[in-house]
């Protein structure tokens, strides 16, 4: 304000923020110099702590969001940050590409990775590393490229923790994102590459039923402690065979029951309709007497140990326990377990 000692700040144009917004909060120093938006300009909004400078020749048109509970976001920034730094050229590959296809299962943070036109080799640069994959796939996202999904895979697999590895390929094709025949072409391709080796371990651990990263987790926690679930989504259905409800990971029990094990992501499970259903659903499970739960959160999960530690207690006191009331058919998805009414038994007497 003249005369008061304050400047003011003048603000970007609303065509530079819109650009922003679809490149998860960052702008290039090109695409600012064609909104007329000049380097003097952009150091003074440095300066005065409007914009941050992440790396060379790009900003950070938000700064002052709070990102650490939105991972999604975090990662598809990671990808633009990466073609923003290097150019019109630069193409998003690995795991930033995969970020960007919306693949579900990456790390909660990745770093910036890029390939340059041709195969070109480039120095890494303001931490976005850059990569020489030879030729591969693309496909335009917006004005820019990335690497489609199979090379994409195909990049990231090796280099991704086993758990993440086997949560982005059980998400891909839960969706339907990669069918049959691409999900061998990832496997053909993937043989050889540099640290592919451990791969050929955990391509029989994907399976397509599990509906979250978070018990793609669960499973392999128990998998690791030598307790793995004996079915994934268990259909559990009264004695007219109307659907309860299902469980994601499931132990059968003595006497046709089923130890299930819910596993709850909190994107889903915070929501308030969410939990009255997810209420309504359990105590219907629960009132069958022919089912045990445990419920799990991802925090849980943060100690690999608990939830097997928690499962295993579970199956030895129900080895134990006296045979319950019977009243239900329970199905699951690979074989079918039924209960008998009450009053009856397997004879019929």
């Amino acid at each position: 304000m003249v005369g008061c000692g304050v400047r003011s700040v003048q603000l970007p144009p609303l065509s530079l923020l819109t650009l922003a917004r679809r490149q998860e909060g960052l702008v290039s120093a090109g695409q600012c110099d064609r909104a007329g938006v000049g380097a003097a300009r952009r150091g003074r909004l440095v300066r005065d702590e409007v914009w941050e400078r992440p790396t060379r020749g790009v900003f950070d048109v938000e700064p002052a969001r709070d990102r650490r509970h939105d991972a999604d976001h975090r990662r598809r920034r990671a990808a633009w940050l990466g073609m923003l730094a290097f150019g019109p050229g630069a193409v998003a590959v690995g795991p930033c590409a995969l970020a960007l296809h919306r693949v579900e299962g990456l790390p909660r943070d990745i770093a910036p990775e890029i390939a340059l036109p041709g195969g070109t080799a480039g120095r890494n640069r303001g931490g976005v590393r850059v990569r020489t994959f030879g030729g591969f796939e693309t496909l335009r996202y917006g004005d820019r490229a990335i690497a489609e999904l199979v090379p994409a895979l195909v990049q990231a697999l090796p280099e991704l923790p086993r758990v993440h590895a086997v949560a982005v390929l059980d998400g891909v094709l839960r969706r339907g994102s990669l069918s049959d025949t691409a999900y061998t072409t990832v496997r053909e391709r993937a043989r050889g590459r540099r640290g592919a080796a451990a791969l050929s371990s955990w391509w029989a651990l994907v399976d397509r039923r599990a509906e979250s990263p978070l018990e793609t987790i669960a499973r392999l926690h128990c998998v690791d402690a030598g307790i793995p679930p004996d079915e994934l989504q268990v259909e559990i259905r009264s004695a007219r065979g109307r659907l309860l409800g299902r469980g994601d990971l499931g132990w059968r029990l003595p006497q046709g029951r089923w130890l299930i094990a819910e596993i709850d992501g909190r994107e889903f499970h915070d929501r308030p309709d969410a939990l009255l259903r997810d209420r309504t659903r359990q105590n219907a499970l629960i009132s069958t007497g022919r089912v045990d739960i445990l419920r799990f959160t991802s925090n849980d999960l943060r100690t690999p140990t608990y939830l097997p530690t928690t499962i295993r207690a579970a199956l030895a006191r129900a080895a134990t326990a006296a045979e319950p009331d019977m009243g239900v058919v329970i199905d699951a998805r690979h074989g079918t377990h039924v209960g008998f009414v009450a009053g009856t038994s397997p004879s019929g007497g």
